[in-house]
C-alpha cells in the first residue's frame, strides 16, 4: 500500500463548470439553481455524482432511489453536493436477446456520462447482473472517485418447507416438470416463493458474487455485499458510503489505486471461496482491461485452483444469502482466505486502509454455512480454466456445481447448431442420446447469439430425466447464470461464430473431459480438424446496423473479457470542454 492523499483544499474539475463570476459559470450554476440549490453549494464543495441504476424493467434495482436518498445523506452529512444520475440499466431478467450484449454499452454510456459532466466523484449505485461490471468499468476507463453501494440480496424463498433459491429453483423445478415429478400447477405455485422482497437474487449468482468481488477488490466498503435489500443496515451502508465518497475525493483515491493486480489476484481468490459465478470470469476480465491491470485466464487458473470453496450457498450449497449475511458475510471469507496465507493483505481499499484491517476481527457465527476448510464444499474450488484443441484459447467450469463423477469424462457429442436447433430437437424422445453423450451448443459467443446469452445450461431431455438423470456434461461458448448448477463447459474460446474447433464439432466425435488435468480434447486428428477448419463459412444474419453491429464488429472473446476492442486500456477521466 503507497497511496499518499493529495493536499486539500484544492480546486476540482467542478469548478471548471461552476467556479468562477464569467458568463459560462453562471450560466451553469444558474441552471442548477432552478431545483433551488443555495448558491454556496458551488464554493468548491466536492460534487458526487450518483450513478443510479433504478429501473423497474430491472427488479433487481427497483429498490434504488430510495438508498440514493440516503446516500445524498450522507454526502450532505459529509459536506458534499450530491447530484443524482440515472445511468443505462440492463437486466438480465428482461433484456433481450441478453443483458451481457449491452454491459459494453452501458460501461460506454457511464464513462461519458462522468466524462462530460461536473462530477468530482461518483457512488456507483447496482445490483442487477450486469450493472456492477458496467459501472466498474466505466469508472476505471474514467479513474474518478469511485465507491460501489450495492442494492443488496432479496429474502430467502421458501415452499412447502423448502428453501427457494432465485434461478437455481426455477431450473430444479422447469427439470422436475418434465421428468413428471412435478404439476404445473406446483410450479406456478412455487412462483410465489421465488422473489418475495426487493433485491437481488438470493443465492450466490451472478449478482451476490459481483457484489462480492466489488467488495474482495476494495471498490466497496467491509461487508457491503451480503446485507439484504431489506435490511436498515442496507440503508446505513449506503449513508456511510456517501459520507466516504466525499473524503476520497478530498484524498484523490482512485480506482487505480484500488483495484491493481494484487485486488484482482484476491477478488479470484475470494470467488473460489464462496463458490461464485462462472460470469464473473469475463467481468473481472473485462474491468482489468480498463483500468489497465494485465489479468488473464491463466491468473483465474493460477490464484483459483486451491482455493476451498468454505460458503455453502446455492447453487454449489443449500443456504442462501440472508444466511451468509447472519453468518458473517464477506468479511469472514476474506479473514479465513488471510489466515491461509491466499489474501495479499496490504491491498488499499476505499476505506483508505488496506483489506486485512478491514477484516481481521471478522467473527464466523454459523460454521454450516461458512465452513471450516476441513468441511469444504471441494478442496479446489474457484474456476477451472480448460484447454485442448477444442478449446485452444480456453473453457471455463465450475467444479463446486458440478457432478463430481462427470469431471474426468469421454462421450459421445450430440451437437445443436445454435439455440433455435437445441429448442426445436432437445424434447423429441427420438433424439439419439443417452446419459453418457455430451450436449454440444454452438454460436451462442459474444458475436454468435449475439451477447453471450445465458444458454449454456442446457436442459437435459425429458427422456433422460425421466430415468432419474440430473446431470450431464454439456459444452458451449455461451455463459450460464450463477444461479445454475451442473457440470456445464462455459467460453468456450474462440467461439463458433468466429470459427473456433466448436464451430466444426459434429454429432458421434468422442469428446475427452479431464478438469483435474485441465483438459478439455476433441478426439479426432489435427490433419482432419484443420480440414474442417478449412472448409467452415462463418453463419448468416451479422447485424447491419445500430449498437448491434457496433457490439458484433468490435466485440473480443470471452477470453479477454468480451470488452469492445476500442474500449480496453483507455483510462484517464477528460474535463467536458465548454460549448457555451
Amino acid at each position: 500500500m503507497s497511496f499518499k492523499p493529495a493536499d486539500w483544499p484544492r480546486r476540482l474539475r467542478s469548478q471548471e463548470w461552476f467556479g468562477g463570476t464569467g458568463r459560462d459559470q453562471i450560466y451553469h450554476r444558474g441552471w442548477m439553481k432552478n431545483q433551488g440549490l443555495p448558491h454556496d453549494l458551488f464554493d468548491g464543495r466536492p460534487v458526487i455524482g450518483i450513478l443510479n441504476t433504478w429501473s423497474e424493467l430491472t427488479p433487481c434495482n427497483a429498490h434504488l432511489r430510495d438508498l440514493a436518498e440516503r446516500v445524498k445523506h450522507g454526502i450532505y452529512e459529509a459536506g458534499g453536493l450530491p447530484v443524482e444520475v440515472p445511468v443505462f440499466s440492463a437486466s438480465e431478467s428482461s433484456f433481450r436477446p441478453t443483458a451481457m450484449m449491452f454491459r459494453n454499452l452501458a460501461s460506454l454510456a457511464v464513462e461519458e456520462a462522468m466524462r462530460g459532466q461536473p462530477m468530482d466523484g461518483v457512488v456507483l449505485l447496482v445490483g442487477c447482473d450486469k450493472t456492477t461490471p458496467s459501472l466498474l468499468m466505466g469508472a476505471a476507463s474514467t479513474d474518478m472517485p469511485s465507491i460501489v453501494v450495492t442494492g443488496g440480496p432479496m429474502l430467502n424463498g421458501y415452499f412447502r418447507g423448502e428453501r427457494v433459491g432465485s434461478g437455481t429453483h426455477l431450473w430444479k423445478f422447469s427439470e422436475a416438470v418434465k421428468a413428471g415429478e412435478m404439476t404445473a400447477d406446483d410450479f406456478l405455485e412455487a412462483e410465489g416463493s421465488m422473489s418475495r422482497s426487493p433485491g437481488s437474487c438470493n443465492t450466490m449468482g451472478t449478482a451476490s458474487s459481483m457484489a462480492s468481488m466489488a467488495e474482495a477488490l476494495g471498490m466497496a466498503l467491509s461487508g457491503n455485499a451480503a446485507i439484504p435489500a431489506v435490511d436498515s443496515r442496507r440503508r446505513v451502508m449506503a449513508q456511510i458510503s456517501g459520507r466516504r465518497i466525499v473524503q476520497m475525493v478530498k484524498d484523490d483515491l482512485k480506482p487505480s489505486d484500488v483495484m491493481t493486480k494484487q485486488a484482482f489476484e484476491n477478488a479470484i481468490r475470494t470467488n473460489g471461496a464462496i463458490g461464485g459465478s462462472t460470469n464473473a470470469v469475463v467481468h473481472l476480465l473485462a474491468i482489468a482491461g480498463r483500468v489497465g491491470v494485465d489479468l488473464t485466464l491463466d491468473d483465474w487458473d493460477r490464484c483459483g485452483r486451491d482455493v476451498a470453496t468454505i460458503v455453502d450457498l446455492m447453487p454449489s450449497g443449500k443456504y442462501l444469502m440472508e444466511e451468509f449475511f447472519y453468518a458473517g458475510g464477506l468479511p469472514v471469507v476474506l479473514k479465513r482466505l488471510g489466515e491461509a496465507g491466499l489474501l495479499h493483505k496490504d491491498a488499499l481499499t476505499v476505506s483508505g486502509e488496506p483489506i486485512w484491517e478491514q477484516v481481521c476481527d471478522a467473527m464466523n457465527h454459523n460454521e454450516q454455512v461458512i465452513l471450516p476448510v476441513e468441511k469444504a464444499l471441494t478442496q479446489q474450488g474457484g474456476i477451472a480454466v480448460l484447454r485442448g484443441n477444442l478449446a485452444p484459447k480456453g473453457a471455463v467450469i465450475k467444479p463446486s456445481a458440478a457432478s463430481p463423477h462427470l469431471l474426468k469424462h469421454r462421450g459421445r457429442a450430440v451437437v445443436f447448431e445454435d439455440i433455435d436447433d437445441y429448442k426445436a430437437r432437445i424434447n423429441d424422445d427420438a433424439l439419439d442420446v443417452d446419459e453418457t453423450c455430451v450436449l454440444v451448443l454452438k454460436n451462442c459467443g459474444p458475436k454468435g447469439y449475439p451477447g453471450m446469452a445465458e444458454v449454456g445450461n442446457m436442459g437435459l431431455p425429458p427422456k433422460i430425466l425421466k430415468k432419474g438423470i440430473t446431470d450431464m456434461v454439456r459444452i458451449s461458448d455461451a455463459r450460464m447464470s450463477g444461479t445454475a448448477y451442473g457440470t456445464v463447459i462455459l467460453h468456450t474460446s474462440p467461439e463458433a461464430a468466429t470459427g473456433g474447433p466448436l464451430a466444426v464439432v459434429r454429432s458421434g466425435d468422442m469428446i475427452d473431459l479431464d478438469v483435474a488435468a485441465r483438459r478439455l480434447h476433441l478426439d479426432i486428428s489435427d490433419a482432419e480438424l484443420a480440414e474442417r477448419l478449412s472448409g467452415w463459412t462463418a453463419p448468416a444474419g451479422q447485424s447491419d446496423s445500430g449498437y448491434a453491429w457496433l457490439h458484433q464488429t468490435h466485440v473480443q472473446g470471452a477470453d479477454t473479457g468480451a470488452d469492445l476492442d476500442f474500449l480496453r486500456g483507455c483510462r484517464g477521466a477528460a474535463v467536458g470542454r465548454d460549448s457555451h
